[in-house]
């Protein structure tokens, strides 16, 4: 499928984006993350406009956007373009999360683990404060720093955000079954 091709384009950018970032390459790098970041909104684009979905789509998108952020921040702490504490932050948000729906998988009948706003918001403030590292350290005028700040407060924002939801979710569930009611669709635990 065509979406299912340009999500695996983005895929295919990132170790290009990093080897760029690595060998200081700041404009090349911003270039190429600008356009996986382009892919990322074809492919939704193309799925809407030629009326198809895939499984492996809905699980292969998420993955290529993380990845991409993911690799783009790990390579941003190797060249010392941001401080490595800023790498954890990103990387213990996502963890937390991680650990929080693999409890709800292993322990509760919770599977749906939806995003959240804040969640979006932290994406969209980790991807912005990336590019813009990438062009300040090209030459470009927009300075990092106030971004950067932007996107510690919504990365910060945005765990607090999934850790108050999961626990309210989870919560809610075992007193639910501490009282004998069913918490679970279709009346059967999967």
């Amino acid at each position: 499928m065509i979406p299912n091709l340009i999500t695996a384009a983005r895929i295919v950018l990132t170790p290009f984006v990093v080897v760029a970032i690595l060998r200081g390459r700041w404009k090349e790098a911003l270039y190429l993350g600008i356009a996986a970041g382009v892919t990322d909104a074809l492919d939704g684009f193309a799925a809407r406009l030629l009326h198809v979905s895939s499984r492996v789509g809905a699980y292969l998108d998420p993955v290529a956007d993380k990845l991409l952020l993911s690799a783009i921040f790990v390579a941003l702490g190797a060249s010392g373009a941001i401080p490595w504490w800023m790498v954890a932050l990103v990387f213990g948000r996502d963890l937390f999360i991680l650990m929080m729906a693999g409890y709800g998988y292993a322990f509760t009948p919770v599977r749906d683990f939806p995003p959240t706003v804040a969640g979006k918001i932290s994406t969209i403030l980790q991807i912005i404060a990336a590019m813009v590292v990438l062009n300040e350290r090209g030459g470009g005028r927009i300075p990092a720093g106030p971004w950067l700040w932007f996107m510690i407060v919504g990365t910060v924002w945005s765990g607090i955000d999934y850790g108050w939801r999961g626990w309210r979710k989870l919560s809610s569930v075992r007193r639910a079954e501490s009282y004998g009611g069913n918490v679970y669709s279709g009346g059967e635990r999967s």
